[in-house]
């Protein structure tokens, strides 16, 4: 269950969480999106354009690092907006293991229309994937 917006503060934290993207979630989102850029399953090909092994879908990332406020609201239908930059691809490696994209979240402003503002910080390996990573969400009301 959301909670309130009159029990949300600024500086609240949504739940940290770590999601594994392998190159199993590649073909999956592959299938689901239509996107079967080669970038995404062929080593050899992403490496001839200069990455440094397969990546995953930006909008995969994205979705995934979203997972945190859909979680914590409990209603994707909540969600009244939601962006973010792509600063770093996620490089997912070829073994069980993939890649951890670490993904916290931390209210940064309560709205005069009833929503709330989440900043949203995703890495991988420490480093960041996202930028200007916000949701805004229409909480219910006390």
């Amino acid at each position: 269950m959301a909670p309130s917006w009159s029990e949300v503060e600024v500086g609240t934290e949504l739940p940290a969480q770590e999601f594994a993207l392998t190159r199993a979630n590649l073909v999956q989102y592959a299938g689901a999106s239509g996107d079967f850029n080669i970038i995404h399953w062929n080593e050899r090909v992403a490496k001839s354009v200069g990455l440094p092994n397969v990546i995953a879908h930006g909008m995969l990332t994205m979705a995934t690092a979203g997972r945190v406020v859909t979680d914590w609201v409990g209603d994707p239908g909540l969600v009244v907006s939601y962006g973010v930059r792509f600063s770093r691809p996620v490089v997912v490696e070829d073994d069980d293991t993939g890649a951890t994209l670490a993904v916290t979240g931390v209210v940064e402003a309560k709205n005069d229309d009833g929503t709330v503002t989440v900043v949203l910080t995703a890495t991988v390996g420490g480093e960041d994937v996202l930028t200007g990573a916000r949701a805004v969400v229409r909480l219910p009301q006390a």
